[in-house]
């Protein structure tokens, strides 16, 4: 053992574990394994580095990533990050113990998790919003399964086929295990309508896949004459300025947290929101932050309306999972502080200019058309290419640009944030342009 002196055992102990067990040596312990998978030999390890050869080591190998301008979307958005999130993310009184079940001793994290959900309720219009999830598409997928578990016996849920294909393979693995009929339409009224008494809930985009404003006039009539609940997928940033889920008169509102502030880091960490109308929050999957006073008068947060979670309920729970994004979380409620209403309206002013200029600027190239002529978008849209999808990808791509991501139909999406440049649109355009 002396070779391996960080090992907490000593000589001793293993001997006595080996002596308990009945075996004796390691060797005998690990006689069932074959000798061709046991490695004989010393291991070829580096020499122990400096704190600044490891940083160096690290940095060096960031630098093999190639630095990309990003102007694709699809779920993903590159805003930009304030500087003072990491340094508020990181003080102590929000690095608490990691359950917040201790409420004595976790009084930062859980005062961030009932932030979290108070600021996710006056986004949405809705009365209630839990914990933290893992990310937008398991946030739609328990939706499913919350609109089965309060209308009783019913067993179809409507999802539009807009949605975010991320999204949509997440809830069909859910249901293809919880028993649920999945229906997948371009016209989720006229499948409710099919699906009749047997119909649970419809689940639509607010801004579908293709980047577009949805109008829902009249749907959440349509769906509850017939005893279902309206499921609306939010862009949680795109709620400054477009209606929310509330009037849209949505039951349940799930979307996908990363447009607010946190950055691309090849496909996470994310966080997922839920919220609902305040008659659903038996319903409602996962943990409740509640604001109390504590034996001196002082405000202070505990748990409430657990009894839905698997710890407590198992099989019969709602939901199985009892986790959430904590820190993701912290990390949108200080961005969205940081922001204020006014700021997150400008931050959507910004992201409409510049999109909607590079839309009409391609249009204008004569190397597209737009499918969708008239339709409302925000920060994203798709063009119809007249020149080959991969030729123009290899181009955007050499000359340092992630954009122009081809969608099933055909179509290829760009996306516009407040950190488009008027001199990288320019230029996308003459690249279009040169194809």
């Amino acid at each position: 053992m002396g070779t391996f002196a960080y090992f907490p055992q000593t000589e001793e102990d293993i001997r006595r574990m080996l002596d308990k067990i009945g075996a004796g040596s390691i060797d005998d312990l690990y006689s069932d394994v074959p000798a061709d998978f046991i490695h004989k030999g010393g291991y070829d390890l580096p020499r122990a580095k400096s704190e600044q050869e490891v940083r160096e080591f690290f940095e060096s190998l960031a630098a093999l990533n190639p630095k990309l301008k990003v102007y694709v979307g699809q779920g993903a958005y590159d805003h930009y990050v304030p500087a003072v999130i990491p340094y508020i993310t990181s003080r102590s009184e929000f690095l608490t113990a990691y359950t917040p079940y201790q409420c004595e001793i976790s009084q930062g994290t859980l005062r961030y998790i009932f932030e979290w959900p108070s600021i996710i309720c006056s986004r949405t219009g809705l009365g209630v919003a839990r914990a933290s999830m893992y990310d937008g598409p398991t946030a739609a997928a328990e939706a499913v399964r919350m609109c089965v578990a309060s209308t009783r016996r019913r067993n179809t849920v409507v999802v539009s086929s807009a949605l975010l294909p991320s999204v949509l393979q997440t809830v069909r693995t859910y249901v293809k295990f919880s028993g649920i009929r999945l229906v997948e339409s371009s016209d989720v009224a006229k499948a409710a309508g099919e699906a009749g008494a047997d119909l649970a809930g419809v689940v639509v985009p607010s801004i579908n896949r293709f980047g577009i404003v949805e109008d829902h006039t009249g749907l959440s009539d349509a769906v509850h004459s017939l005893g279902a609940l309206l499921v609306e997928y939010c862009d949680p940033s795109a709620l400054a300025v477009v209606k929310s889920p509330a009037e849209w008169g949505a039951d349940i509102a799930v979307g996908e947290g990363q447009s607010l502030g946190i950055p691309l880091c090849f496909g996470g960490p994310y966080v997922g929101f839920m919220a609902c109308r305040q008659e659903y929050m038996r319903k409602l999957p996962g943990r409740i932050v509640g604001q109390s006073t504590d034996a001196s008068g002082k405000r202070c947060f505990v748990l409430t309306l657990q009894a839905r979670e698997q710890h407590i309920r198992r099989d019969k729970a709602t939901s199985n999972i009892c986790s959430n994004e904590s820190l993701m979380a912290l990390w949108c409620t200080v961005y969205l502080s940081i922001m204020g209403k006014e700021g997150m309206k400008k931050l959507n002013a910004l992201c409409h200019s510049a999109s909607h200029y590079l839309h009409d600027a391609l249009l204008s190239t004569g190397r597209f058309e737009d499918p969708f002529p008239g339709r409302t978008f925000l920060k994203e849209f798709c063009l119809k290419p007249l020149v080959p999808v991969g030729v123009l990808q290899a181009a955007l791509l050499e000359a340092g640009y992630f954009a122009a991501l081809q969608t099933e139909e055909g179509y290829v999406t760009f996306c516009c944030t407040e950190k488009a440049r008027r001199e990288e649109l320019d230029d996308i355009v003459r690249i279009a342009k040169s194809i």
